[in-house]
């Protein structure tokens, strides 16, 4: 039975994972000409945040936010929370850049990038951060484990409008390839006290010119520090290996991450880390373009990392799909890391050209049996882009916001699993670096909490810990480096803890 079928087939039990929640009144504008420009495809990305801290996770996109007013009831708050709602917003991204207590945000654009701080009263002022140019990706990360969140500003292709190729078929033009384009360095800043410095040149990160779509920052050998794992779009991946004083190696081909099994660069686009094996070490997952198959790389250790998609069905299932957003999370609350990933081709007019691709796809959820994975589709098809996964509702249910090219963003809140039961953490300290573990009847497991992921998005900076059929956690315990690790006893289920030191 062809892949699509088989998955059609499956719709119904999809339904059963997840259901439509409420409709934004908000709509992507992605500037559409009838030249089909380069940035017009990329965006936008999603977050979802509790920027006025009243323990309801609000949503963001590049140029609008919508506040949670409860009982799923959202209210459009862009005008006066000061978000530009004007420019060419490409990607979203949180993070407490000042250390002030509130989540802040940072827009990437076709234009100058925005850094929107949190002033408290339910406003933003924002700064520019780098030069104009086509920012895709903001992952804010720890690099040197001060206290304060360093800055990766990925960028695209270099790209100017006036010379932008023709890729016109039979006098209709199409989405150009990215191999149609130069690649460009990216950047790093050094949070200083809330004042960032651009150390890109010294790091070691301006020496790579890449055209970066997603981006994850994890420990990935270990040793205390936070690597950055990055996806570019048909130029080799990179892994920038931290080593130590804001100093970074490239070691993507040692590490076995740099191209595909048959030496190609590949389309990477939204990207995650996550131990989905179990054995206590970081994988990486990458959703590439149609006819590449989606990465999973296992950890082997010692930075060196082996492609799953094969033995772990990731391969097959994807085999015809672009992916865009995608997350590891516990949909069941089994205690393992299962796997949403949104998809969309790139090309609105990709049916003209092909009789087996199209604009529209299918979301998929992977269910992990074991280190193997399950594909369900989630909802009608779509031309996605951005997801955010966060708990809209603080019932326990990681929900989803997923943002279209073009389109009104869908929202699907997840649906219990019954018998399985959770716990949430809810803690400033869980920052990229930091290791929960936590044990239910005499099992031990762990999760190491991460920034970045996804594509072009950020997911609610709360944990949520499977537990299964138990009621309660015996321990939770919270690693942050640099500080005591903290450990709390008897946790009850069905509920959000908020922890603090």
């Amino acid at each position: 039975m062809p892949l699509k079928l088989f998955l059609c087939a499956a719709l119904l039990s999809g339904a059963a994972l997840f259901h439509s929640g409420p409709v934004l009144p908000y709509k992507h504008d992605n500037g559409l000409t009838p030249r089909r420009r380069l940035p017009e495809n990329m965006g936008p990305g999603a977050a979802i945040l509790d920027y006025n801290g009243d323990g309801l996770m609000d949503i963001a996109f590049p140029t609008a936010l919508f506040r949670n007013d409860g009982n799923l009831k959202f209210t459009d708050v862009t005008a006066e929370s000061g978000i530009n709602a004007k420019v060419f917003g490409i990607g979203v991204t949180v993070a407490d850049f000042d250390n002030d207590g509130r989540p802040d945000l940072l827009v990437t654009t076709w234009g100058t990038p925005l850094l929107y701080r949190n002033l408290g009263n339910g406003k933003f002022q924002a700064t520019s951060i780098a030069e104009p140019g086509l920012w895709t990706v903001a992952v804010f990360f720890d690099a040197d484990n001060d206290g304060w969140q360093d800055l990766f500003l990925g960028h695209f292709a270099s790209y100017d409008p006036a010379t932008e190729p023709d890729c016109s078929y039979n006098g209709d033009h199409h989405y150009c390839h990215p191999m149609s384009y130069p690649p460009h360095a990216s950047r790093l800043f050094h949070n200083n006290h809330g004042r960032f410095e651009d150390i890109s040149q010294a790091s070691g990160i301006a020496g790579h010119a890449g055209k970066v779509f997603g981006a994850v920052a994890s420990d990935l050998d270990g040793d205390g520090l936070l690597d950055l794992f990055v996806a570019n779009d048909s130029v080799p991946n990179f892994l920038f290996h931290n080593r130590g004083k804001l100093r970074f190696d490239e070691v993507a081909l040692d590490s076995g991450v740099a191209y595909s099994a048959d030496g190609n660069p590949r389309s990477g686009m939204g990207v995650d880390a996550a131990d989905y094996d179990g054995d206590g070490r970081e994988d990486l997952f990458v959703a590439n373009f149609n006819r590449e198959r989606f990465s999973i790389y296992k950890n082997l250790g010692g930075l060196n990392f082996h492609d799953e998609a094969g033995p772990t069905g990731i391969g097959q299932a994807t085999q015809m799909y672009s992916g865009w957003g995608l997350k590891f999370f516990d949909r069941d609350h089994d205690g393992d890391e299962d796997l949403i990933v949104v998809n969309g081709h790139p090309d609105d007019r990709i049916e003209t050209l092909s009789r087996t691709l199209t604009h529209k796809e299918p979301i998929l959820y992977f269910e992990n049996r074991q280190g193997r994975f399950i594909a369900t589709p989630i909802g009608a098809d779509y031309p996605a882009r951005g997801l955010a996964m966060g708990d809209l509702n603080n019932d326990g249910q990681l929900d989803m916001v997923v943002a279209g090219n073009g389109e009104t963003p869908l929202i699907f809140l997840g649906t219990p699993t019954p018998g399985n039961h959770w716990l949430g953490i809810d803690h400033r300290g869980l920052r990229a670096g930091a290791l929960v573990r936590w044990s239910v009847s005499g099992k031990v497991r762990q999760k190491r909490i991460n920034s970045g992921g996804s594509y072009l998005s950020a997911h609610d900076p709360r944990v949520v810990l499977g537990l299964g059929g138990a009621s309660q956690a015996e321990w939770v315990e919270i690693a942050i480096p640099n500080q005591p690790v903290q450990r709390i006893a008897n946790l009850k289920a069905d509920r959000y803890h908020a922890l603090v030191r």
